[in-house]
């Protein structure tokens, strides 16, 4: 289950680049939200797959942003901080696109072609503290 397109949603409307609330050691974490839906129905790799193309995409997208920056340096690379969350299916992925869109969250919703259906989500790198709101009611996938 290949994807060659994916739609992006969302741009970062927050001061990137300032440190929020100027701890310098502030965890910088990217969130990948996946369905369980499809956990259940497709084989694992194509599912981690889907994860694995969201992030990289998010962060592509956002590679010269500071907190990208950051979180892909030298010094954090081998030390990379990600929460793999999940939601039961379509309608809550395309729920939680909508408010972190609104919200000012960026974030890639990785589209499945040639169905044209949102697998999951990843969010460029944030300070957990920015981000962390948006996510506190999702499981940690399992």
């Amino acid at each position: 289950m290949e994807s060659s397109t994916a739609t992006t949603v969302a741009a970062d409307s927050r001061n990137s680049g300032k440190d929020s609330g100027g701890s310098a050691a502030e965890v910088v974490v990217q969130y990948v939200v996946l369905r369980r839906d499809l956990i259940d129905s497709w084989p694992l790799g194509s599912v981690v797959t889907q994860g694995c193309h969201a992030s990289v995409a998010a962060i592509w997208a956002h590679k010269d942003d500071p907190d990208t920056l950051l979180y892909c340096s030298n010094s954090n690379i081998d030390s990379m901080h990600k929460v793999t969350l999940e939601v039961k299916g379509e309608a809550q992925i395309r729920d939680l696109s909508e408010k972190l869109e609104a919200g000012g969250v960026a974030h890639k919703l990785w589209m499945e072609q040639p169905e044209n259906i949102p697998t999951c989500l990843a969010t460029k790198p944030y300070p957990k503290s920015f981000v962390s709101s948006f996510f506190k009611k999702l499981k940690l996938c399992k």
